[in-house]
Protein backbone atom coordinates (compact mmCIF):
# COMPACT_ATOMS: atom_id res chain seq x y z
CA UNK A 1 0.00 0.00 0.00
CA UNK A 2 1.46 3.34 -0.76
CA UNK A 3 2.06 5.76 1.87
CA UNK A 4 -0.46 8.85 2.02
CA UNK A 5 1.31 12.13 1.00
CA UNK A 6 2.67 14.69 3.36
CA UNK A 7 0.46 18.17 2.28
CA UNK A 8 2.79 21.04 3.21
CA UNK A 9 2.10 24.44 2.79
CA UNK A 10 3.23 28.34 4.34
CA UNK A 11 1.03 29.17 7.43
CA UNK A 12 0.20 25.45 7.37
CA UNK A 13 -2.19 24.20 10.32
CA UNK A 14 -1.50 20.32 11.37
CA UNK A 15 -2.58 17.87 14.30
CA UNK A 16 0.29 15.50 14.54
CA UNK A 17 0.50 12.87 16.25
CA UNK A 18 2.52 9.22 17.45
CA UNK A 19 2.64 6.70 19.85
CA UNK A 20 5.45 4.64 21.12
CA UNK A 21 6.47 1.18 19.02
CA UNK A 22 4.31 -1.33 19.72
CA UNK A 23 1.93 1.19 22.24
CA UNK A 24 5.07 1.45 24.57
CA UNK A 25 5.26 3.54 27.25
CA UNK A 26 8.34 6.13 25.96
CA UNK A 27 7.25 8.56 28.33
CA UNK A 28 6.98 6.75 31.29
CA UNK A 29 9.02 9.40 33.53
CA UNK A 30 8.94 13.02 34.19
CA UNK A 31 12.64 12.79 32.53
CA UNK A 32 11.34 11.30 29.21
CA UNK A 33 8.57 13.63 29.23
CA UNK A 34 11.04 16.81 29.78
CA UNK A 35 13.55 15.61 27.18
CA UNK A 36 10.69 15.38 24.24
CA UNK A 37 9.18 19.35 25.29
CA UNK A 38 13.01 19.96 25.10
CA UNK A 39 13.10 18.24 22.12
CA UNK A 40 10.19 20.11 20.34
CA UNK A 41 11.41 23.90 21.92
CA UNK A 42 14.75 23.04 19.63
CA UNK A 43 12.80 21.97 16.73
CA UNK A 44 10.60 25.45 16.58
CA UNK A 45 14.27 27.87 17.10
CA UNK A 46 15.37 25.75 13.86
CA UNK A 47 11.95 26.00 11.91
CA UNK A 48 9.56 28.71 13.12
CA UNK A 49 7.20 26.74 14.13
CA UNK A 50 4.37 28.19 15.92
CA UNK A 51 2.45 25.54 18.78
CA UNK A 52 -1.05 25.63 19.62
CA UNK A 53 -1.60 23.31 21.69
CA UNK A 54 0.56 19.79 23.12
CA UNK A 55 -0.52 17.25 25.58
CA UNK A 56 2.49 14.45 25.99
CA UNK A 57 1.02 10.94 27.49
CA UNK A 58 3.08 7.87 28.61
CA UNK A 59 2.69 6.48 25.45
CA UNK A 60 1.65 8.77 22.82
CA UNK A 61 1.86 12.92 22.00
CA UNK A 62 -0.09 15.22 20.29
CA UNK A 63 0.70 18.60 18.39
CA UNK A 64 -1.12 21.45 17.02
CA UNK A 65 1.29 22.89 15.06
CA UNK A 66 1.41 25.89 12.43
CA UNK A 67 4.45 26.06 9.71
CA UNK A 68 5.08 29.27 8.93
CA UNK A 69 7.75 27.64 6.17
CA UNK A 70 6.15 24.30 4.25
CA UNK A 71 8.28 22.28 6.37
CA UNK A 72 6.35 19.81 8.57
CA UNK A 73 8.43 16.87 7.21
CA UNK A 74 12.03 18.31 7.50
CA UNK A 75 10.99 20.02 11.22
CA UNK A 76 8.96 16.28 12.82
CA UNK A 77 12.22 14.41 10.95
CA UNK A 78 14.65 16.47 13.07
CA UNK A 79 12.15 16.09 16.25
CA UNK A 80 11.64 12.36 16.06
CA UNK A 81 15.04 11.69 14.81
CA UNK A 82 16.64 13.62 17.20
CA UNK A 83 14.67 12.56 20.65
CA UNK A 84 14.63 8.59 19.54
CA UNK A 85 18.08 8.87 19.05
CA UNK A 86 18.57 10.76 22.68
CA UNK A 87 16.29 7.77 23.95
CA UNK A 88 18.44 5.26 22.91
CA UNK A 89 21.33 6.88 23.55
CA UNK A 90 20.48 6.95 27.65
CA UNK A 91 18.95 3.53 27.89
CA UNK A 92 21.71 2.29 25.84
CA UNK A 93 18.83 0.70 23.43
CA UNK A 94 18.67 0.30 19.78
CA UNK A 95 15.57 -0.32 17.08
CA UNK A 96 12.67 1.78 16.42
CA UNK A 97 11.66 3.77 19.42
CA UNK A 98 7.73 5.18 17.40
CA UNK A 99 4.66 3.52 15.88
CA UNK A 100 6.05 4.15 11.95
CA UNK A 101 5.10 7.15 10.55
CA UNK A 102 4.06 10.14 12.49
CA UNK A 103 0.27 11.08 11.59
CA UNK A 104 -0.08 14.49 10.04
CA UNK A 105 -3.89 15.66 9.47
CA UNK A 106 -4.42 19.27 7.83
CA UNK A 107 -6.27 21.78 9.94
CA UNK A 108 -8.79 24.49 8.95
CA UNK A 109 -7.05 27.25 10.99
CA UNK A 110 -10.97 29.07 10.88
CA UNK A 111 -13.11 26.46 12.07
CA UNK A 112 -10.45 23.23 12.76
CA UNK A 113 -7.76 24.60 15.21
CA UNK A 114 -9.74 25.83 18.27
CA UNK A 115 -12.13 22.62 18.84
CA UNK A 116 -8.87 20.71 17.91
CA UNK A 117 -6.82 22.42 21.16
CA UNK A 118 -9.68 22.18 23.13
CA UNK A 119 -9.57 18.01 22.00
CA UNK A 120 -5.52 17.92 22.65
CA UNK A 121 -6.71 19.67 26.38
CA UNK A 122 -8.86 17.55 27.10
CA UNK A 123 -7.34 14.23 26.89
CA UNK A 124 -5.71 13.39 29.98
CA UNK A 125 -9.83 13.70 31.17
CA UNK A 126 -10.72 11.36 28.35
CA UNK A 127 -7.75 8.83 29.72
CA UNK A 128 -8.91 9.01 33.21
CA UNK A 129 -5.55 10.52 34.20
CA UNK A 130 -7.66 13.17 35.70
CA UNK A 131 -10.75 15.61 36.03
CA UNK A 132 -11.05 18.64 34.35
CA UNK A 133 -10.43 20.58 38.20
CA UNK A 134 -7.16 19.11 37.88
CA UNK A 135 -6.27 20.00 34.63
CA UNK A 136 -4.05 23.40 35.46
CA UNK A 137 -1.97 21.07 37.83
CA UNK A 138 -1.66 18.17 34.99
CA UNK A 139 2.03 19.17 34.17
CA UNK A 140 1.82 17.82 30.80
CA UNK A 141 -0.26 19.59 28.54
CA UNK A 142 -0.29 23.11 27.25
CA UNK A 143 -3.93 24.13 29.15
CA UNK A 144 -1.09 24.84 32.24
CA UNK A 145 0.26 27.07 30.11
CA UNK A 146 -2.77 28.61 28.45
CA UNK A 147 -3.61 29.21 32.19
CA UNK A 148 -0.36 30.63 32.89
CA UNK A 149 0.94 32.96 31.02
CA UNK A 150 4.52 33.30 32.80
CA UNK A 151 4.71 29.33 32.16
CA UNK A 152 4.61 29.58 27.67
CA UNK A 153 7.34 29.02 25.51
CA UNK A 154 8.13 31.70 23.49
CA UNK A 155 6.86 29.21 20.45
CA UNK A 156 3.40 28.81 22.13
CA UNK A 157 0.25 30.84 20.73
CA UNK A 158 -3.06 30.63 23.33
CA UNK A 159 -5.21 32.76 21.46
CA UNK A 160 -6.65 30.10 18.82
CA UNK A 161 -7.75 28.25 22.05
CA UNK A 162 -9.30 31.26 23.89
CA UNK A 163 -10.47 32.92 21.17
CA UNK A 164 -12.94 29.74 20.03
CA UNK A 165 -14.04 28.86 23.52
CA UNK A 166 -16.33 32.35 23.23
CA UNK A 167 -13.67 34.48 21.53
CA UNK A 168 -12.19 34.61 25.64
CA UNK A 169 -9.43 37.13 26.03
CA UNK A 170 -6.04 36.22 27.49
CA UNK A 171 -7.14 37.47 30.70
CA UNK A 172 -6.99 36.54 34.10
CA UNK A 173 -11.13 36.25 33.54
CA UNK A 174 -10.63 34.99 29.99
CA UNK A 175 -8.79 32.10 30.97
CA UNK A 176 -10.68 30.91 34.07
CA UNK A 177 -13.86 30.86 31.80
CA UNK A 178 -11.72 28.72 29.69
CA UNK A 179 -11.41 26.55 31.98
CA UNK A 180 -15.23 26.24 33.01
CA UNK A 181 -15.77 25.98 28.87
CA UNK A 182 -13.72 22.49 28.85
CA UNK A 183 -15.35 21.37 31.93
CA UNK A 184 -18.78 21.97 30.45
CA UNK A 185 -17.16 20.66 26.75
CA UNK A 186 -16.03 17.27 28.89
CA UNK A 187 -19.85 16.79 29.99
CA UNK A 188 -21.55 17.95 27.11
CA UNK A 189 -21.17 15.19 24.03
CA UNK A 190 -23.61 16.67 21.80
CA UNK A 191 -20.97 20.15 21.47
CA UNK A 192 -18.14 17.45 21.33
CA UNK A 193 -20.33 15.75 18.34
CA UNK A 194 -20.83 19.35 17.16
CA UNK A 195 -16.98 20.05 17.08
CA UNK A 196 -16.24 17.15 15.64
CA UNK A 197 -13.80 15.43 18.37
CA UNK A 198 -14.47 11.89 16.75
CA UNK A 199 -12.58 12.70 13.84
CA UNK A 200 -9.71 14.62 15.22
CA UNK A 201 -7.31 11.64 14.76
CA UNK A 202 -8.68 10.04 12.07
CA UNK A 203 -8.39 10.92 8.55
CA UNK A 204 -6.64 13.56 6.98
CA UNK A 205 -8.33 16.71 7.61
CA UNK A 206 -9.83 18.79 10.18
CA UNK A 207 -12.19 20.99 8.49
CA UNK A 208 -15.17 21.77 6.35
CA UNK A 209 -15.70 19.88 2.95
CA UNK A 210 -14.71 23.32 1.16
CA UNK A 211 -11.83 23.55 2.75
CA UNK A 212 -10.92 20.28 1.78
CA UNK A 213 -11.74 21.18 -1.45
CA UNK A 214 -9.06 24.42 -1.58
CA UNK A 215 -6.05 22.49 -0.23
CA UNK A 216 -6.63 19.85 -2.72
CA UNK A 217 -6.84 22.00 -5.30
CA UNK A 218 -3.48 24.09 -4.00
CA UNK A 219 -1.69 20.75 -3.45
CA UNK A 220 -2.89 18.75 -7.13
CA UNK A 221 0.77 19.49 -8.04
CA UNK A 222 1.89 17.66 -5.59
CA UNK A 223 -0.49 15.07 -5.36
CA UNK A 224 0.01 14.25 -8.86
CA UNK A 225 3.62 14.07 -8.17
CA UNK A 226 4.19 12.01 -5.30
CA UNK A 227 8.35 11.24 -4.35
CA UNK A 228 9.42 14.35 -6.99
CA UNK A 229 7.40 17.02 -4.87
CA UNK A 230 8.83 14.91 -1.96
CA UNK A 231 12.52 15.53 -3.39
CA UNK A 232 11.96 18.96 -4.65
CA UNK A 233 11.18 20.36 -0.85
CA UNK A 234 14.24 18.45 0.21
CA UNK A 235 16.18 19.99 -2.60
CA UNK A 236 14.80 23.96 -1.11
CA UNK A 237 15.47 22.58 2.60
CA UNK A 238 19.24 21.81 1.55
CA UNK A 239 19.74 24.79 -0.07
CA UNK A 240 18.60 26.67 2.77
CA UNK A 241 21.58 24.78 4.64
CA UNK A 242 23.85 26.21 1.96
CA UNK A 243 23.00 29.25 2.76
CA UNK A 244 23.41 29.34 6.15
CA UNK A 245 27.12 27.75 5.80
CA UNK A 246 28.05 30.19 3.35
CA UNK A 247 26.84 33.25 6.27
CA UNK A 248 28.92 31.06 8.84
CA UNK A 249 31.73 30.90 6.47
CA UNK A 250 32.07 34.12 5.86
CA UNK A 251 31.61 35.30 9.55
CA UNK A 252 34.16 33.17 10.74
CA UNK A 253 36.48 34.07 7.76
CA UNK A 254 36.73 30.97 6.37
CA UNK A 255 36.18 29.36 2.68
CA UNK A 256 34.88 26.36 1.42
CA UNK A 257 38.14 25.59 0.07
CA UNK A 258 39.29 24.88 3.77
CA UNK A 259 36.86 22.62 4.43
CA UNK A 260 38.29 20.37 2.01
CA UNK A 261 42.39 20.70 3.25
CA UNK A 262 41.43 20.42 6.89
CA UNK A 263 41.10 17.13 8.81
CA UNK A 264 37.94 15.11 9.24
CA UNK A 265 38.47 16.15 13.22
CA UNK A 266 39.50 19.49 12.64
CA UNK A 267 38.13 21.47 16.02
CA UNK A 268 37.14 24.49 14.07
CA UNK A 269 34.47 21.89 11.51
CA UNK A 270 33.47 20.48 14.30
CA UNK A 271 32.37 23.99 15.94
CA UNK A 272 30.58 24.92 12.53
CA UNK A 273 28.83 21.47 12.05
CA UNK A 274 27.91 22.20 15.84
CA UNK A 275 26.50 25.73 14.75
CA UNK A 276 24.66 24.45 11.33
CA UNK A 277 22.89 21.71 14.08
CA UNK A 278 21.70 24.28 16.09
CA UNK A 279 20.40 26.27 13.51
CA UNK A 280 18.98 24.14 10.72
CA UNK A 281 17.54 20.35 10.51
CA UNK A 282 20.78 19.59 8.78
CA UNK A 283 21.50 15.82 8.40
CA UNK A 284 24.44 14.18 9.48
CA UNK A 285 24.73 12.97 6.05
CA UNK A 286 24.83 16.42 4.42
CA UNK A 287 27.20 17.85 7.10
CA UNK A 288 29.39 14.23 6.54
CA UNK A 289 29.41 15.25 2.94
CA UNK A 290 29.84 18.43 2.78
CA UNK A 291 32.12 19.90 5.33
CA UNK A 292 34.34 16.83 4.57
CA UNK A 293 33.59 14.90 8.29
CA UNK A 294 33.31 11.32 7.33
CA UNK A 295 30.46 9.47 7.43
CA UNK A 296 27.15 10.71 9.17
CA UNK A 297 27.86 8.07 11.83
CA UNK A 298 31.33 9.69 12.51
CA UNK A 299 29.51 13.15 12.44
CA UNK A 300 26.97 12.19 15.02
CA UNK A 301 29.36 11.03 17.39
CA UNK A 302 32.61 13.78 16.72
CA UNK A 303 29.85 16.56 16.93
CA UNK A 304 28.37 15.48 20.03
CA UNK A 305 32.02 14.71 22.31
CA UNK A 306 32.65 17.92 20.79
CA UNK A 307 29.58 19.66 22.44
CA UNK A 308 30.50 18.23 25.61
CA UNK A 309 33.95 20.26 25.52
CA UNK A 310 33.07 23.33 23.26
CA UNK A 311 36.30 25.47 22.97
CA UNK A 312 34.60 29.31 23.60
CA UNK A 313 36.31 31.24 21.01
CA UNK A 314 36.01 28.46 18.30
CA UNK A 315 32.11 28.35 19.36
CA UNK A 316 32.13 32.29 19.53
CA UNK A 317 33.17 32.45 15.90
CA UNK A 318 30.41 30.60 14.64
CA UNK A 319 27.71 33.06 16.73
Amino acid sequence: MARPLRLESEGGVYHVLNRGNYRADIFRDVKTRAAFLRCLAETCGKTGWRIHAWCVMSNHYHLAVETPQANLVDGMRWLQGTFSTRFNRLRDERGHLFQGRYKSLVVDPDTGLGPLCHYIHLNPVRARLCTVAGLPDWPWSSLSWVLNPARRAPWFEAGAALARAGDLKDTTAGRRNYLAYLAWLAEDGPARKAQQFERMSRGWIIGTTGFAKTVLDEHRDAVGRGRLRAAELQAVAEEQWKETLAALLHRAGRSREELVGAGKSADWKLALAAALKARTTVTNRWLGATLHLGNLYEVSRKVAAWSRRPEPALAKQFR
